[in-house]
């Protein structure tokens, strides 16, 4: 990609989500920050409730259609609005480019989500660069690359990091899909860094092109190149950020336990009970229910990167998805995993196993973290002898400065 800089127009077209926009976006300004032009697609939708501008910084933004302009209630579930993007976003998309390719700044590349691969479709068309946009590890995507592309998945192919419920066949569908064309794709981008998963990648770099692109979170955490920038530009929830920061000053040094279970995960009411208590019974302050305000903080969301980078945090309890886990592994606090579906159990093995910067909650015969075992695991965490050389581990990562944004 080097030849481009300087000369590229770069469009980046991200699922529509907090998980993927935010790393997209992160790896925009980096893009910037080399001398190249950024445009950023997000819906129409998000534009408008968001009260978005034409620009985030240096980072142009411009927006294609969903098929739910006034949102995803609209839709009701998750397999109408993935049906409709599916069928609405390639048509927008190519109206977008065909506008772009007559003015002063045509699009010379795309890098698009994998779960969009109609982008690519789209992209090709228009005869222009393409890079897929992996945000998860290199060993998970191994089975399926390192078998020769295009590989063309039957449910049951599917590797064994993909964990899907049946409940979303629209998700399985769409993970299924990600890989039908991803020979036509000119590099592969992953969100990680060359040094946490070394042998992985040089191993898949001889059947692929791939790169290693991470970790994207903001620059202030890692190598401070890019000024004023301590967070990712792009909320999709209503955040005070002020209300956690302000909360967490009060606190004591690695005292607190944050817990989050990201933008999508829904836990059913007997596992919101027995975590309220597991964490009363862990006696740390944390963020939670009414019933013990003296010691914790509730908020529906929170600026994840500025709280994990808090002194005050002492353990990450998370579901453990491949932005959360790259996340903590750059600030360096321990973590007790809680995983649901998709790569985030073998996230956390890894964490577990290899790393050794966390614990995971084990569950019960019916499938439940109990609350005996979720203050047990922070305890470990928080004070244990194990949980000090998670610790140890953890600040390897983060102070020894074996983290830093791979270069293009």
């Amino acid at each position: 990609m080097e030849n481009m800089v300087n000369t590229s127009h770069v469009l980046v077209v991200p699922l529509p989500g907090a998980g993927h926009v935010n790393p997209m976006l992160q790896f925009s300004r980096r893009l910037v920050s080399k001398g190249l032009k950024v445009t950023f697609i997000i819906t129409k939708f998000i534009s408008k409730s968001r009260q978005l501008g034409s620009s985030i910084g240096s980072i142009q933004l411009d927006t294609i259609s969903d098929g739910y302009d006034d949102g995803f209630n609209q839709a009701g579930s998750r397999e109408p609005y993935l049906s409709s993007l599916h069928d609405v976003g390639p048509k927008t998309l190519s109206e977008l480019i065909k506008r772009y390719q007559t003015s002063s700044s045509p699009i010379h590349a795309v890098i698009y989500e994998p779960f969009l691969a109609w982008a690519l479709d789209v992209a090709k068309d228009f005869g222009l660069f393409a890079a897929a946009f992996f945000t998860c590890l290199c060993q998970l995507l191994q089975p399926v690359l390192i078998e020769g592309l295009p590989l063309l998945l039957e449910l049951q192919d599917l590797p064994t990091f993909v964990v899907l419920p049946d409940s979303y066949p629209a998700n399985v569908k769409m993970t299924m899909s990600q890989f039908a064309n991803l020979d036509k794709a000119d590099w592969i981008l992953i969100n990680t860094f060359y040094k946490l998963e070394c042998e992985v990648v040089d191993t898949m770099s001889k059947v692929c092109p791939l790169l290693t692109i991470g970790p994207t979170i903001p620059s202030i955490y890692l190598d401070k190149s890019i000024e004023d920038e301590d967070d990712y530009g792009i909320s999709l929830c209503e955040i005070d950020a002020s209300l956690s920061i302000n909360w967490l000053r009060t606190k004591p040094t690695t005292s607190v336990v944050y817990m989050s279970f990201g933008s999508c995960a829904t836990l059913s009411s007997k596992q919101m009970e027995e975590i309220a208590w597991g964490l009363k019974r862990s006696n740390f302050h944390f963020w939670f229910v009414e019933e013990v305000e003296n010691k914790g903080l509730a908020v529906n969301w929170s600026p994840q990167v500025k709280v994990l980078a808090n002194e005050a945090v002492g353990c990450f309890f998370t579901h453990c998805s491949w932005n959360s886990t790259i996340e903590v592994l750059s600030l360096g606090v321990p973590m007790v995993t809680m995983p649901g579906w998709s790569d985030q159990q073998t996230n956390s093995k890894i964490v577990e196993d290899a790393w050794k910067v966390g614990v995971r909650a084990k569950v019960d015969e019916h499938g439940i973290v109990k609350r005996e075992e979720i203050a047990i695991c922070i305890k470990e965490v928080m004070e244990g002898d194990r949980g000090k050389e998670m610790k140890m581990n953890s600040k390897k990562w983060k102070d020894d400065g074996d983290i830093e944004p791979e270069t293009l």
